[in-house]
């Protein structure tokens, strides 16, 4: 059963296992609202089937007890995103959390340009895996090698693009909707959109709207899930 906003919490075993729809906070690590729930069920075996950056809120599917050896029927589910893209931006996050460079914006850019350049990002596409991100290469995770200014070789993946929509213009802000495969970057998609755009760009917001079948619009605030749970001491 999937734990979403209308459950009857009285009938939840965490301990034996159940699946949480939790709608990420912004600011916030997947690896914290795993330890935030944690400790509000009173349950050691927790996990998610993938994770989004800091800056990033929307559907986290939370595993508790035995469910957590259901990991792999979701990690494989293709997920959907909506955003923003910051182009005339650069940054080695690829995003806002770390520092920003300014680059100049075509005089020429057009929205036919945009969608041409868009449409090369469609259906399998090489991505080559960020620095800043929990990839782990030799036991350390990228992220915490680029926090010390190091800088190693990674393999360019073959992920999938099956949707990549263009809702709004209004540059420098590019609004999108994605649906893609499992180990798919934004960031990445957005860096290397802007790059062939001849301008750079950086994820300015970001959210992830499904996975799968599951819907963020059906998830729990991750605050109302801790109120519920204290208020009926079923941890």
């Amino acid at each position: 059963m999937i734990t979403n906003q209308t459950t009857d919490f009285s009938g939840l075993d965490f301990s034996a296992g159940e699946s949480i729809l939790i709608d990420k906070p912004i600011e916030f690590t997947s690896f914290k609202v795993i330890h935030i729930i944690r400790k509000a069920i009173n349950v050691k075996r927790v996990g998610h089937t993938g994770t989004l950056d800091p800056l990033a809120t929307g559907l986290l599917i939370i595993l508790t007890g035995k469910n957590t050896k259901l990991m792999n029927d979701f990690l494989g589910l293709e997920k959907s995103y909506s955003g923003t893209i910051l182009l005339g931006k650069t940054s080695p996050s690829m995003d806002t959390e770390t520092k920003t460079e300014t680059r100049e914006i075509p005089s020429g850019l057009n929205e036919e340009l945009i969608l041409k350049t868009r449409d090369k990002f469609l259906g399998n596409i090489s991505q080559l895996p960020p620095m800043y991100s929990a990839l782990k290469v030799g036991g350390k995770k990228l992220y915490e090698l680029a926090r010390k200014g190091r800088t190693i070789k990674r393999e360019p993946r073959v992920v999938n693009v099956s949707r990549f929509e263009i809702t709004k213009i209004d540059l420098p802000e590019i609004h999108f909707e994605v649906d893609c495969s499992k180990g798919t970057y934004i960031r990445v998609l957005a860096n290397d959109f802007g790059e062939l755009l001849g301008c750079g760009g950086i994820i300015s917001s970001l959210r992830r709207t499904a996975i799968g079948e599951y819907k963020v619009d059906n998830a729990l605030k991750l605050k109302d899930f801790t109120d519920r749970i204290s208020s009926l001491n079923i941890s």
